[in-house]
């Protein structure tokens, strides 16, 4: 039984059962490994809902690898750090390959797909659909964050850098506001904002602050935001909401509760720091 196949069985029992999103986190787990072994973490930190996923048991399944430089350079490319990441999944017993991602609009983001070398460009298993991990680096991030080294067991034990909580609870709020997907809306957003804050997290306005200024060129205080998030919660189709983010939990009696009026209730939950 191959490194992979044994974190598969681990995983898949804790969660009761094995299933794509078991594989998938067991493949963020090897990449992180990788980033690791590869020294990326002397230059690169983790975020977003994979690292919540993964080092804060957030009870839902998170699709991305989002990473952020910590400092504003232009010599730190994924690229650099494919080897190891490749190497990595050698050693747990798989082989694959990593393709640029092509869109043509990618902001400051830099993506690649793992994927396993049965296709190009597919991870493809017998009696299994395709997995496949996105990993994405912010290549001129917006600054102001703290990070904080966190550890993990498998496949070997090592440390990742990820930025605190009262910063990822910045850059969720920041992407609940300002995402435009257009005439879809990302339900997982708003999971992770109700996890926030029925954990009390506080959260760093100063980095949401910076966030919002790298994105749009304004400075905006804390009411005009709240406005903004009030609105937010106040207008969306709460069902559209809650269909975006069923497929990413396991218990969806969860979801029971959520109401426009019941978002506006954690709005006023908010701490500050």
């Amino acid at each position: 039984m191959t490194i992979y196949d044994k974190m598969v069985a681990v995983y898949a029992e804790e969660r009761g059962t094995a299933t794509p999103n078991v594989e998938q986190e067991v493949m963020q787990r090897i990449a992180l490994a990788g980033l690791h072994r590869g020294g990326f973490f002397q230059h690169a930190a983790f975020y977003g809902g994979t690292c919540l996923r993964l080092f804060h048991s957030l009870p839902r399944y998170s699709e991305d690898m989002d990473f952020t430089l910590t400092e504003k350079r232009g010599d730190i490319h994924l690229e650099n750090y494919f080897p190891a990441i490749v190497e990595e999944f050698r050693l747990a017993g798989h082989e694959v390959s990593i393709a640029k991602k092509d869109k043509k609009i990618f902001g400051r983001v830099e993506s690649a797909f793992l994927k396993e070398n049965t296709e190009v460009y597919d991870i493809k298993f017998q009696t299994k659909k395709t997995i496949k991990v996105k990993i994405e680096l912010d290549i001129d991030p917006p600054l102001g964050f703290t990070t904080e080294q966190l550890a993990m067991q498998l496949p070997y034990s090592f440390m990742s850098r990820c930025l605190v909580l009262p910063d990822l609870f910045a850059g969720k709020l920041h992407a609940l506001v300002y995402r435009n997907w257009k005439t879809r809306v990302k339900g997982r957003d708003w999971y992770d904002f109700e996890w926030y804050v029925r954990w009390n997290i506080p959260l760093n306005f100063a980095h949401l602050q910076e966030r919002i200024h790298e994105f749009s060129g304004v400075i905006i205080d804390k009411t005009t935001f709240l406005d903004m998030l009030r609105e937010k919660l106040a207008t969306t189709d709460i069902e559209q909401v809650k269909a975006d983010v069923r497929g990413f939990v396991d218990n969806t009696r969860e979801l029971d509760i959520w109401s426009n009026d019941y978002f506006l209730m954690l709005a006023d939950k908010i701490v500050f720091l």
